[in-house]
């Protein structure tokens, strides 16, 4: 027998087999996509027709950008002290907002790397331009302050930029107390007694100094880019240079993405006007250049003083 023929037979026994090991569990569904990231079998009976488990159906984001959070809200700190939400917010800096819990597998902790990964790559500093609150959602760990501890130390020591431990803030709190912020927020989680886990999605939001939603950015991985400004916006104009500001007004925050993008109209504004002051430049210098020629000219072409 050929090699190629050896190939295609080794192949077809591979497909069949696969085949028939669907064909046994015809009634069962593999979801590894679920945002739980981790592997387990959904019976159809408690799945939609499109496949996503019933569950899965209770979480997601409400956006409720311009509402204000309720910062007398009670929180516990990474030193097991009581501290309202509002202490972060009386500073006068935008705040990052993080709703995660500290002991979850997989996704919080992308949340949080992508995060300080992105806080990395920009400019600004914690604790003098913005904080950066993390709270978690599972009630559990509010007598767990050594977690919390433990979890700021950690991404401290990984964000490594001066001011980071003054800016970073790990909160733990009551089951009221989550409520309160995630229903202000518009952020729903769910326990799934299967996997023991909580099911939520992955996102970060940014307040005003006032505690005003003013943006939020969906997913893992967030732009420097995007962060940066998201910041600027919600500082209202206390943090970021000139040429950054400029730079801003040509991007525009799209709510349905979380992210910044290219505002053609504005930016072809500003190209007409520095268009329109790069002619005037020009017209001034020429003008000033035939006069001093005209001057030149009329010296050379005077009266004829010559003495014989």
């Amino acid at each position: 027998m050929k090699v190629k023929d050896t190939i295609f037979t080794i192949v077809a026994a591979a497909v069949l087999a696969a085949g028939a090991v669907v064909s046994a569990d015809a009634q069962k569904v593999e979801h590894y996509s679920s945002p739980l990231y981790s592997p387990r079998t959904y019976d159809p009976a408690e799945s939609e027709g499109n496949g996503m488990p019933t569950a899965l159906k209770k979480v997601g984001i409400d956006q409720k950008l311009g509402d204000q959070i309720p910062l007398d809200t009670v929180f516990k700190n990474e030193d097991g002290q009581e501290v309202p939400l509002g202490n972060y917010f009386q500073k006068g800096r935008p705040v990052i907002l993080a709703l995660v819990y500290y002991e979850c597998p997989m996704l919080c902790n992308q949340v949080l790397n992508g995060l300080t990964g992105s806080l990395k790559g920009i400019s600004l500093v914690p604790g003098t331009d913005y904080e950066v609150v993390a709270i978690s959602f599972d009630a559990r760990e509010n007598d767990k302050a050594e977690l919390s501890k433990n979890k700021k130390a950690s991404y401290v020591e990984r964000l490594a930029k001066t001011g980071a431990a003054d800016g970073m803030h790990f909160l733990t709190g009551t089951q009221e107390s989550i409520d309160k912020i995630a229903n202000s927020v518009g952020f729903h989680y769910y326990w799934d007694d299967k996997t023991q886990q909580f099911a939520h999605v992955g996102a970060i939001m940014i307040a005003t100094p006032e505690g005003k939603l003013s943006r939020y950015m969906y997913g893992i991985d967030y732009a420097p880019k995007d962060l940066k400004f998201g910041l600027m916006d919600s500082s209202q104009e206390k943090i970021g240079g000139v040429t950054e500001q400029l730079l801003l007004y040509c991007y525009h925050y799209d709510p349905a993405t979380g992210k910044y993008g290219l505002a053609i109209m504005r930016t072809l504004r500003i190209a007409g006007v520095v268009t329109l002051a790069f002619f005037g430049v020009m017209a001034f210098v020429f003008y000033k250049r035939g006069k001093k020629r005209r001057a030149d000219d009329d010296g050379f072409g005077g009266p004829d003083t010559t003495v014989i």
